[in-house]
């Protein structure tokens, strides 16, 4: 098969995982994001660049985001919310973070194949993606390897919430910009 054709494949998989996400889920998400004092987010390996990602719009868009482990990244306090994008729902690392956020008394939001996972049991939130597991035992038919689709869900998930945002608060590109870096 062609390069291209493979393309074309992840994006049909894309149009279908899109079609089976909850608006519901993704509302509450949103509404409880613009409500936190201040957002944190959390994920292991490719989900968390998607995470990281995700916290430079917001940041943009005049959210308190960070990235749980950066160096610059202050207390999670009760009033805050964490975000999790994990396949699994399962990952140690994040499942500790979790743990943490709740005996502190901030919100939990999960973004997971897997709402019945360790992570789930503990989220106030839960945003269920579809996508397979690293280990390809989920219901969701992928050609693509490990968590590829849930990884890539997840991207444009938090792009469509920052879209939303925007339809929210009134804010175009233009205005977001002007937050964007520029001592480079």
């Amino acid at each position: 098969m062609q390069t291209t054709h493979y393309l074309a494949e992840i994006i049909d998989e894309l149009n279908r995982s899109a079609n089976r996400i909850s608006d519901e889920e993704a509302e509450q998400l949103a509404n409880e994001i613009l409500d936190a004092n201040k957002v944190f987010v959390a994920g292991g390996g490719r989900s968390g660049f998607m995470a990281k990602s995700f916290a430079m719009r917001m940041m943009h868009m005049g959210i308190d985001a960070y990235v749980v482990g950066e160096t610059v990244t202050p207390t999670f306090e009760e009033g805050d919310l964490i975000i999790i994008g994990s396949g699994s729902g399962e990952t140690k690392q994040l499942v500790s973070i979790a743990n943490k956020a709740a005996d502190i008394g901030g919100k939990i939001a999960a973004v997971t194949i897997n709402p019945d996972s360790t992570i789930g049991s503990l989220a106030d939130i839960i945003v269920t993606l579809p996508g397979s597991p690293k280990d390809q035992s989920g219901d969701h038919e992928t050609i693509q390897p490990m968590g590829s689709l849930f990884e890539q869900t997840l991207l444009l998930f938090y792009d469509a919430i920052i879209l939303r945002f925007m339809e929210k608060k009134g804010l175009d590109s233009d205005k977001m910009y002007g937050k964007h870096a520029n001592l480079e």
